[in-house]
């Protein structure tokens, strides 16, 4: 991996020149994330759509300087996420950040066919990165914010994209842990046979340039003495996990925010993985360092194709 930490990130990739768009910029929230971002020097101007008195007046609120940033005009919600998409299409920015719209409005403008943003099969899904102090290194969680309960395939789809997360990340063979209540196939528990399933297909090389195991509960996942403990001896992702995928919206939403708010020593950064560019999704309950941090990612990730 490239970085450590996600102070490593920010020196990476400070100074480059990154355009970020932002569909519903009247968000307090957002232009202090931008105001962080620009002082860190990870910003080098951009687009902001929405309501430009507005927009002026919060910018003004929170201390950002509009000197580099164009703002159009737009008012209703699926205009102004159509219209972020298009100046992306058409290279007015390098990444997205969702605005004060709704995520069905914005996600759905990054899906439209017109928009040129997404591949033919491919599929959206929400990735979070975390930086904790319990644990050796940075690792991944999906997914918290966009499918809501994945079948099979869509499991998949989630596992692929995280994993081209952090192989663009630089970690080579990423080790994927498939979270469920228990580590063994329950018929009465469908999630673990949904994670025997991935494991199996990570063994016939559906999924590729990954080791994918499960069903594994947290535990096991991230502590290979706990691992032990409870009797999984084999296995290479037990207390080395790069990835965490949880069965549904409900268990992986609220894992995320347990870690946000109880975890100390923490940090984290999130983009929607699935599309050419990065998506930045953020809560309006992120603090604006989780923002800032995952401008920072997008910026890393902009324009880097997967490894051989």
């Amino acid at each position: 991996m490239e970085f450590k930490d996600f102070s490593e990130l920010v020196k990476l990739v400070r100074g480059k020149p990154n355009r970020v768009v932002v569909p519903g910029a009247a968000s307090a929230e957002v232009l202090e994330a931008l105001k962080m971002s620009d002082e860190a020097g990870l910003l080098s101007g951009g687009a902001l759509v929405g309501d430009k008195k507005e927009v002026e007046a919060l910018a003004a609120r929170v201390g950002l300087g509009l000197g580099r940033f164009q703002l159009f005009q737009e008012t209703e919600v699926s205009r102004m996420c159509d219209l972020a998409a298009g100046l992306i299409k058409d290279g007015g920015g390098d990444f997205l950040v969702k605005g004060m719209v709704d995520t069905k409005s914005f996600l759905k403008s990054i899906m439209r066919r017109e928009s040129g943003l997404v591949d033919e099969g491919a599929a959206l899904s929400h990735v979070v990165l975390f930086q904790t102090a319990r644990y050796h290194k940075l690792f991944a969680l999906s997914d918290a914010a966009i499918m809501i309960a994945p079948s099979l395939e869509e499991k998949r789809l989630i596992v692929r994209n995280a994993v081209g997360v952090m192989r663009r990340l630089g970690v080579a063979t990423p080790k994927v842990a498939v979270i469920c209540p228990i580590e063994k196939v329950n018929p009465g528990i469908p999630s673990t046979e949904d994670a025997a399933a991935l494991a199996a297909m990570s063994r016939d090389g559906r999924i590729g340039n990954a080791v994918v195991e499960g069903p594994y509960d947290l535990y096991i996942a991230f502590s290979r003495r706990l691992a032990d403990e409870k009797g999984v001896k084999g296995g290479l992702v037990p207390g080395d996990a790069d990835i965490a995928v949880l069965p549904d919206l409900d268990a992986a939403n609220a894992v995320y925010k347990a870690i946000s708010f109880f975890a100390d020593g923490f940090a984290s950064a999130a983009i929607v993985a699935g599309a050419r560019l990065p998506v930045i999704l953020p809560s309006r309950a992120d603090e604006p360092r989780t923002k800032m941090l995952s401008i920072a990612l997008a910026s890393f990730m902009k324009g880097r194709t997967l490894p051989a």
